[in-house]
Parts: structure tokens; sequence; C-alpha cells
């Protein structure tokens, strides 16, 4: 994919010479970026992703919950501006690993490790969206095939449309992932308005007879975490907010494929809005009516198979369109490492899609085994806040600020808070990779001592 540059501007927009004209220039990148953030939070079906916030709710309270909600989605802006502004500078910069490589003083070192652990986030999060369309297949025909058949189903619907080689058929796709989202929002937000009950929750303990509730065990929520609450369980539910609010690791390609980078703050601020309200408005709601009963995702919280049917059926869209946008970005990578700068990487040769169509096999293929072999999803999702989030999120637009500012840190009280904010953005960052990669690691100690879903199994995961 060749970098054609406008000397006037600083700017870059990709052209595959052969392969499907001009990449498409993104007056649209609000709208993927904003489809990737929200589908890849909300279609997260165990306890750490979106609806999960509802149960994260449950686990901090109103308090901790909500001042945690609204500091992520502050930190997302900052540090998204400060990695927009680190591209403005170093406009060759076409992905997140060419990020890293300038970020840390063009170390190639750091281009390597950057690329390793982009392709081992991407490919973690394809397979936790194989088994998030699986449980969704299993939930809406009633488990009538094994598991496993389900996630063959989706891994195979998953290569077709990750066939073509660049993003443009991914913004048509992203309107209808768009819809599905707020449909399955709608539909959530009011089935749990007007049931009687929700379901049996965590513990079974609600007894839910004839949709009444139980004197003994109403719902209720509370302004801090009940007691009782530890550091593993607490941590579990910030790294789930966390992890909504760290879509950067696609943004550096999404910027490269627009017209005008200069217009992403735009883009941007539609994004953070959208995603400030969708991230904390419906998980507010959801706890409101479900309180210590919210389970995750929140369509399991439902009283009734049929409500969770229509809501969580939707779902499968999104699952289907990020599961794709992290695959075309994670087989570019690999892609363009094996071509090099031969003939067949822009064209329409056989040698050039024989090439790309075995990558993206591979890479859902692996995705395939992620999804069967982990446990639990859920705290695997946490895992990958700690281990990857932490980097991606936070340290690298910290490392970068210092690379933008040095010499100009406290050069006005403006820098000087941005300076202090960017240090608090480090701190965050490294404390996610330590006390959080404790906690998500603890979690699945405890999940794997106690009863686990075996490999490759034919278990019902209905929700």
């Amino acid at each position: 994919m060749a970098q054609v540059f406008d000397e006037e501007k600083k700017v870059g927009h990709v052209v595959d010479q052969d392969v499907g004209e001009d990449v498409p220039a993104y007056d649209g990148a609000s709208i993927d970026t904003i489809t990737a953030l929200v589908a890849e939070g909300i279609s997260s079906a165990d306890p750490t992703a979106h609806q999960a916030q509802t149960w994260s709710l449950s686990v901090l309270g109103w308090v901790p919950g909500i001042i945690t909600m609204v500091l992520a989605g502050v930190l997302f802006w900052i540090t998204s501006m400060t990695m927009w502004r680190f591209i403005m500078k170093y406009p060759q910069i076409k992905d997140i690993c060419d990020f890293g490589y300038y970020a840390f003083g063009r170390s190639r070192i750091a281009y390597e490790f950057t690329g390793f652990m982009l392709l081992a986030n991407n490919i973690m999060l394809i397979g936790f969206h194989v088994l998030t369309g699986a449980k969704v297949l299993n939930t809406l025909s009633d488990h009538s095939l094994c598991t496993v058949s389900f996630s063959v189903i989706v891994a195979i619907m998953g290569i077709v449309a990750s066939v073509p080689r660049t993003l443009k058929h991914v913004s048509f796709m992203s309107m209808f992932s768009a819809t599905a989202m707020g449909l399955a929002i709608l539909l959530f937000l009011v089935f749990s308005g007007i049931e009687a009950a929700p379901s049996a929750g965590y513990a079974g303990v609600f007894t839910n007879v004839n949709g009444t509730y139980s004197p003994e065990y109403p719902v209720k929520t509370y302004a801090l975490p009940p007691p009782g609450t530890n550091f593993v369980a607490a941590m579990g539910a910030v790294l789930n907010i966390s992890f909504l609010w760290v879509p950067q690791i696609l943004f550096p390609t999404f910027i490269s494929e627009m017209e005008r980078p200069q217009d992403f703050p735009k883009s941007l601020a539609v994004l953070a809005a959208v995603s400030g309200f969708l991230f904390i408005v419906p998980p507010a709601i959801g706890f409101h009516y479900l309180g210590q009963y919210s389970t995750a995702p929140a369509f399991g919280s439902l009283g009734t198979d049929v409500y969770k049917k229509a809501s969580f059926g939707f779902v499968i869209v999104p699952t289907l369109v990020i599961g794709v946008i992290y695959a075309n970005v994670s087989a570019k990578f690999v892609y363009f490492r094996i071509m090099g700068r031969s003939r067949h990487a822009h064209s329409n040769t056989v040698v050039g899609w024989g090439a790309w169509i075995a990558v993206m096999a591979v890479i859902w293929t692996i995705a395939f085994i992620f999804a069967e072999v982990i446990p639990s999803m859920g705290d695997f999702l946490s895992l990958l806040g700690a281990a990857f989030d932490s980097f991606f999120g936070y340290i690298f637009f910290a490392v970068a600020y210092y690379f933008l500012y040095q010499g100009k840190f406290f050069a006005g009280i403006g820098r000087s808070i941005m300076t202090i904010v960017h240090i608090f953005v480090m701190f965050v960052g490294l404390f996610l990779l330590g006390p959080g990669l404790y906690a998500a690691v603890k979690a699945i100690m405890v999940d794997y001592a106690g009863s686990t879903r075996p490999a490759f199994t034919c278990k019902n995961l209905s929700i």
C-alpha cells in the first residue's frame, strides 16, 4: 500500500494501485471509529465489557463507578488528541506500530514489540468476538447445535467478510452495525424497564415467581461498593470500564486513510459524545432496574427469553464488523511484512490475493482456537486490558507527550496542567500494568479453580 503525500499539507492518503482504487477518504471516520468503539464494548459478553458496565456499577456502586466512567472518558479524549498531534508531526505514521517506532525515539525494538502486541491484542479480541457470536447463535437457536459448530460458523463468516483488502466495505457495513447497536441498547432499556423482575442473577437467590418480586431480596442500588467486595472484583470492574475507552490502537490506521487528517478532532468529538452517552446512561439505567442482580452482559439479566433474544440478537452484526476491522488491521501488518516491495503486494495477482486470503484465514483460525480454549473471556478481557490497554491507552501517549513538548512542559498555565495530566496518564498505565495485571491473573486462577468450560466443547453458552 503506497503512501502519497501532499507536500503542502504534509498529510497523506493511501493508494492500493490495482486492488480497488483509493482507500476511502474518511469524512466518515467518525462513523467507523464510533462503531469500532461502541460495538467492541457492547458486544463483549462476559463480566468485563460493555453491558457488563451495569455489572461494574453493581460491583463499584454509583459513586466510584460513575467517577471511573467519566474519568476514563476524559482521559480517552486527552490521549487521543495527543496521539493526533503526534501523528500530524509525523504524517508518515500509518499504524500503531509506526506510532510506537516514532514515540520511542525511532526504535526498531519498539516497532517490533508494538507489532507483537498489536497482533496478540487483535487476534485475541477477534477470538473474543468469535465466542460472542457463538453465544448469540446459542441464545437465538436454544442451543440447536454444538457450541464449537457455532464458533466455526462465525469464524467462516468473518473470513469471508474480511477478504476485501481495504476498509472501504467496512464503512458501508458500519452503518448497519451502528443501527444494530442502537436497536440492541434501546430494546434492553425498554425491556428492563417494563419487566416485573430481573432473572435469577449470579447467586440464584432472587425468587421470580410469576413475575413477582421476592420480599426477601428486592432489587437495590447503592452508592459505594457493597460489603465483601475484594480488590480483584473491584479491579475487574475498573478494567472493564477502562477497556471500553481504549480504541486508539485503530486510530493511526483511520487517520492515515483520511483525506484531511486535520479534521480528525471533529470525528473524535462525535465519537466522545456518543460514547460518553452510551457508556454511562444505559448502564446506569440498567443498574437502576437490575441492581445487585446485574449480569454480564446485561441482556442476561432480562427476565424472559423473548426479551433476551430480541435485544441480544442484534449484537451479531457489530460482532462481525468489529472482528473484520481488527482482522484487516492485523492482516495488513503481516501481509506487507511477507510481500515486501513485491508487485504482488499492490496488484490483483493470484499470488497477492492468495497470500492475503491465507493470512486472513490463519488469523481467524488462531482467533477461533483462543475462543475455544479460554474458559472465561471476561477474565481474559481483564488480562487484555491490563497487559495491552495499559500501553495502547495510556503509556504510549504519555511518552508521545514527552517528545512533543520536551523542554516546554511548564510553558504557561495550560501546558503545565496538561503536563501534570499526562504524568497522571503514565501513572494510570503503570497501575493497570502492575496491580491491574495481578488482579486479572488472580481472577483467571480463581476461575480455573472452579468449574470451567472445557476446550472445544458442546456446552450451552446461551446467556
